[in-house]
């Protein structure tokens, strides 16, 4: 894993030559004690995707919490499927260490 971002109570790593994320988030009234996972996501290759996600989501059953953008041009979305799993699917711009995409 290579450490990716680095902001103020968060890091993010990845793996090289791969689009896998994880997460480490502090959370001050979770230290200490035993947690697990907030939740989980996927990255979307292309930016524009993320409005055929959300008629996916709605269509699938799932509840959309939150929808918006991380910055200019870096869309989100949190939704919790039927099974009530909170999950994120994201366009991130590439990272260095993100494989380059295939020309079709």
């Amino acid at each position: 894993m290579i450490k990716v971002y680095d902001q103020n109570g968060w890091i993010q790593a990845q793996t090289p030559g791969a689009r896998d994320i994880i997460v480490f988030d502090e959370s001050a009234p979770r230290i200490g004690k035993p947690g697990g996972i907030a939740h989980f996501g996927f990255r979307l290759v292309n930016s524009k995707e993320i409005d055929v996600t959300v008629r996916a989501v709605k269509e699938a059953g799932g509840k959309i919490l939150d929808k918006g953008e991380f910055c200019p041009g870096e869309p989100y979305l949190f939704f919790k499927d039927p099974d009530g799993y909170e999950v994120e699917i994201a366009f991130e711009s590439p990272t260095p260490v993100d494989p380059k995409l295939k020309k079709k």
